[in-house]
């Protein structure tokens, strides 16, 4: 059987569906992206937003009706959405004739084998089930050279406007032996560059060894000599403590790279949001950061327009930004989520203002990051290879400021052919707001 897999959504459901790849391709099944060939097609879902919840129904719809133009047989959805409304999918989507929740991707095989066999099946596991990583491999892009590492499920934070905890359950972590077994895989596979994600990273370990372990984890994987680059993602900053900006300022391996989502930097938003942090906390750790890791590159993001945000508020994080001067930033509108505590606060922001604050946001960051970057002209970067642009003839890469698909490029030219994944030293000769361009030494 033919089988198509669209993951949408976060990196960390891209992981999951990387899972399932391997899975199926170990049971036989052959591995199809042209949607006209798929005999069953899985859709990987997300509905951390309303955007993305939109995008997934959309996307189970469409390739629904290839039930009628093509040769589908088998619709399966699996991921958030059919976590999070299994029992609306069955109604209001007739054409899906699976459902498969978010700790349950390990037996994705075994789903289609039922459908095969008649069945329709709804497989959802408890919300304490840590699935087993130990013989499921990992599926990666054709010359795939940087992965992503999800290092735990589920979060325990309860902020008031994330629906993860009750989609994905508490916080469990993967032992660090499993962790070490599949980057030494993935090695095997040619990645040199290793993501580290979560709900929460800096939390790792406290639920099986009762301490923060991801400094010793980070010294575990840096052992693996074919790994070259660690990136830390998603470390919320009341959790990043003084062991973790040691482990990053003295582990050659590890990027002077941290991504810290604050949301906010106004007390009373941060307090109706449930984060446990303060404005004065948040500088405090930034502090620190720089002062150990004078290179370091912090990114954030922020929600614009939470509910009973005043004009003041927003006005507080925007002179935030302009001060603090994160070197790159993410900034979403606040999205209104079913079953929240935020979704029943009073005075919610209208679509118009939230917009126009993001865009406000968004204006100010990109001042800072123009004037970052030219900081960078005359000086000499290590670059992982992404591709060639054949049209201009100029290569394309990343270097440890660049998370993949969220920051910026270095455009750079080269007298001769380089494979993707190659690391290569680059002078900076010229900078944008978020790109830099330069020429190879």
């Amino acid at each position: 059987m033919k089988v198509l897999l669209i993951s949408l959504g976060c990196d960390k459901n891209l992981v999951d569906s990387e899972h399932m790849l391997s899975l199926l391709a170990k049971d036989g099944f052959v591995l199809t992206q042209e949607e006209t060939e798929a005999e069953a097609a899985i859709v990987n879902t997300c509905c951390f937003i309303s955007d993305a919840m939109e995008e997934s129904i959309q996307t189970l719809i469409d390739i629904g009706r290839l039930k009628e133009t093509a040769n589908l047989r088998y619709l399966i959805v699996a991921g958030c959405l059919a976590e999070r409304y299994a029992d609306e999918i069955k109604n209001e989507l007739p054409e899906v004739d699976a459902v498969v929740g978010t700790n349950a991707f390990g037996s994705i095989a075994e789903i289609l084998h039922q459908l095969e066999a008649g069945e329709h099946p709804r497989l959802l596991r408890p919300h304490d089930f840590l699935p087993d990583l130990s013989e499921m491999g990992r599926s990666l892009p054709s010359g795939g050279y940087y992965a992503y590492l999800k290092i735990a499920e589920g979060c325990d934070k309860r902020c008031s406007y994330c629906v993860i905890p009750s989609i994905r359950g508490p916080y469990r972590s993967y032992p660090l032996h499993m962790l070490v077994d599949e980057t030494a895989e993935l090695a095997r596979q040619g990645v040199r560059e290793l993501i580290l994600v979560a709900q929460e990273t800096a939390r790792y370990g406290m639920d099986l060894y009762h301490k923060k372990s991801l400094p010793k984890l980070l010294s575990m994987l840096s052992e693996i000599e074919e790994i070259r680059w660690i990136r830390l993602l998603y470390c919320y900053p009341e959790e990043i403590d003084d062991a973790l900006i040691d482990a990053m300022a003295s582990n050659p391996k590890v990027c002077h790279y941290i991504d810290m989502p604050i949301q906010h930097a106004d007390d009373g938003i941060l307090r109706r949001m449930g984060r446990n942090t303060t404005r004065e906390d948040i500088v405090t750790t930034i502090g620190k950061l720089r002062k150990a890791i004078p290179d370091i590159c912090i990114r954030t993001t922020l929600i614009c327009g939470f509910p009973g945000e005043t004009q003041k508020e927003h006005e507080a994080l925007l002179s935030f930004v302009s001060q603090q001067r994160f070197d790159r930033l993410g900034c979403f509108t606040y999205s209104r989520q079913e079953g929240t505590r935020a979704a029943e606060l009073p005075d919610q922001v209208p679509e118009e203002i939230k917009r126009r604050r993001m865009e406000e946001i968004m204006k100010a960051q990109q001042k800072c990051s123009e004037e970052k970057q030219r900081t960078f002209v005359g000086q000499e970067m290590e670059v992982i290879v992404e591709g060639l642009l054949e049209d201009e003839d100029v290569y394309v890469g990343r270097s440890y400021r660049d998370a993949p698909d969220v920051d910026g490029m270095v455009f750079f030219s080269s007298p001769y052919e380089l494979l993707s994944g190659a690391f290569v030293t680059v002078r900076i000769t010229a900078s944008s707001e978020y790109d830099l361009i330069g020429e190879l030494l």
